[in-house]
């Protein structure tokens, strides 16, 4: 059984360590017409009939760790935003979404059927920023679209709650992860300014965090996670006071500690690495040498 944390009409069911990747926090929204539950982690396979009375999954986004307990709902509509959804229907879309080269995709497949349950959803729906869902008794949910992390992620509020769970902004000390295909580091800049608008008074995030009552707490942790970006870009100028080319720089690592190896790191970090570089040298920090290596200004 997972603890539950509730607030009106949202139940919050922790994952292990307060949701901490590979697991996650799962929410359920009751309304008097229709229940709802945010993406479904590890967590939800440790849910009962809670969960399986479930009429609607709105996923926040597509990553396998958020669709770990959708073979639990077979009965369930399934809704993601559009940019996302064909991530959420099939293997190919995925594919597409993380970007990876074949090798690393095949080790994938193999990582997400064993420990997160994978199975696309064909039938998944698209919705689009905005999109509002009416629960009945009064409860609503709106989408409000914040990309960066993957082109569809959504922070998904109740209005009726003052509640907005945000996903993998996730205000971790890993700070934000922008390493797939359909990722992208300018629009996450523009997300973590967008998101402390919020009209919330209760933030729920995917991982680590889990809650977060106080808007100058929520303000502080936001900060600290946004932080980061320009952590790693001052990281990557260290770094360029020498010559390096891409390689040589996804081989030192940016975004993971040396180590961790898992199949997609370095395709993440090569990713990632990608788009500083590119807003470096756009900030004219950095240039260009003759033999594709970088070098700082």
């Amino acid at each position: 059984m997972s603890s539950v944390l509730c607030f009106g009409s949202v139940s919050v069911h922790l994952g292990d360590k307060s949701g901490k990747y590979p697991d996650g926090n799962q929410l359920i929204v009751q309304g008097a017409d229709m229940r709802v539950a945010f993406d479904t982690p590890e967590v939800a396979n440790r849910i009962g009939p809670e969960l399986d009375r479930v009429d609607l999954v709105i996923l926040g986004h597509v990553h396998e760790d958020h669709m770990a307990g959708l073979h639990r709902l077979p009965h369930a509509r399934v809704q993601v935003h559009e940019a996302d959804l064909a991530a959420a229907q099939s293997w190919d879309g995925m594919c597409r979404h993380y970007g990876y080269p074949q090798d690393v995709l095949d080790a994938m497949l193999t990582i997400v059927q064993k420990d997160f349950h994978y199975h696309p959803r064909p039938d998944a729906t698209g919705y689009s920023d905005g999109a509002m869902w009416d629960l009945g008794g009064g409860v609503r949910v709106r989408a409000h679209h914040l990309p960066g992390h993957t082109a569809g992620h959504c922070a998904l509020v109740v209005e009726s709650e003052g509640l907005a769970f945000i996903g993998d902004i996730d205000l971790t000390g890993f700070g934000p992860y922008y390493g797939d295909a359909t990722s992208s580091l300018s629009d996450f800049r523009q997300s973590l300014k967008k998101v402390a608008e919020l009209d919330a008074r209760i933030w729920v995030t995917s991982h680590h965090k889990a809650v977060v009552t106080d808007r100058a707490q929520f303000l502080a942790d936001l900060a600290r996670f946004a932080s980061k970006i320009d952590q790693r870009s001052e990281q990557l100028l260290g770094y360029l006071q020498t010559p390096h080319n891409l390689d040589e720089l996804v081989s030192r690592r940016l975004l993971y500690p040396a180590g961790y190896d898992v199949p997609f790191v370095p395709c993440a970090e090569r990713n990632a690495i990608g788009m500083h570089l590119a807003e470096l040298q756009a900030q004219g920090h950095i240039q260009p040498l003759e033999d594709g290596r970088f070098v700082a200004v």
